[in-house]
């Protein structure tokens, strides 16, 4: 039961980050930007998280952390989320919601070198087979030619590709403190992620003079919103997964999200998007990369 409870936490993410990007790709269209973008999404989930703390836990929120443990989570916000997200946004507006989706997904192979070298942990040989094969179905997707059909540069997806280098890192962090700092609840945790994010994220907006992210169209910051709430879901679900899995499982399951967003691209962004049939044959080799990572339970945990 545990095991399919870690698959269940870990595709959360998946579906939620799949459709993210389809609102993100709306609101960006509709003349918003990367950073009002980032930081709406994390003053949202983080109001969010914050409710709940104080609804669920009232005076005695944050009574066992330790200020170790609050500055690894602060950290992992800011380097897991802010910078991240902010990489993320800029892909989308750039290449659009399906390849920016399916690049950030290659963080698998950072998230286990990073899990393996830090936290000790071991792959098995089929985990592997089902990691190379996943990467190759993104590979696929953004060799595809879909995404915005305006066109994009191959160097667009460093973009993409820092903001999967950067959730790699924050996911290994993540984990490495929910298992060494027992006391600290999973809500907690996730607070003080995007606390660290939204402070970040702040500090750049001032430093950088960027007072225009309050000039975007108020439409746009519905679509923000949205997906806001919905990483709110996403994140503490996945939390939840690395608390009882491991990084080199839980990673790659929710990395599935460019399926899931080369599905609702599809039907959602067809005046923005173009989905190609190589894109179509990269989300099938994503589906067998993941039965092969699954089918070995005794790596889960």
């Amino acid at each position: 039961m545990e095991v399919e409870l870690v698959y269940a936490l870990a595709l959360v993410p998946a579906v939620l980050w799949g459709f993210s990007p389809i609102l993100s790709k709306r609101g960006m269209a509709g003349g918003g930007s990367s950073l009002q973008a980032s930081l709406t999404v994390v003053v949202v989930d983080s109001s969010l998280y914050w409710v709940a703390l104080f609804a669920l836990q009232g005076l005695a929120v944050f009574a066992s952390v330790t200020p170790a443990s609050a500055a690894l989570f602060l950290a992992s916000g800011l380097v897991g989320t802010a910078l991240g997200r902010l990489a993320v946004f800029v892909g989308v507006d750039r290449v659009g919601a399906s390849v920016n989706s399916a690049v950030i997904s290659t963080r698998p192979l950072f998230a286990s070198l990073l899990a393996v070298l830090a936290l000790g942990e071991t792959v098995t040989p089929t985990t592997v087979v089902g990691i190379v094969v996943l990467v190759g179905g993104l590979t696929a997707l953004a060799l595809s030619r879909g995404g915005d059909v305006g066109g994009w540069q191959p160097r667009d997806l460093l973009f993409p590709l820092a903001a999967a280098a950067a959730f790699a890192a924050g996911n290994v962090a993540r984990k490495f403190g929910l298992d060494a700092f027992t006391g600290i609840t999973l809500l907690e945790a996730v607070a003080l992620n995007e606390l660290g994010a939204l402070v970040a994220l702040a500090a750049y907006a001032v430093a950088a003079g960027r007072g225009d992210v309050l000039d975007a169209p108020r439409r746009t910051y519905a679509y923000f919103a949205g997906s806001g709430t919905l990483t709110a879901v996403a994140l503490f679900s996945l939390f939840a997964a690395l608390q009882i899995g491991r990084v080199v499982v839980v990673d790659p399951l929710a990395a599935t999200a460019p399926l899931f967003t080369a599905v609702f691209a599809a039907v959602l962004l067809r005046d923005l998007e173009r989905v190609t049939p190589r894109l179509v044959a990269g989300a099938v080799l994503i589906v067998v990369g993941v039965v092969l990572i699954v089918v070995d339970p005794a790596a889960v945990l």
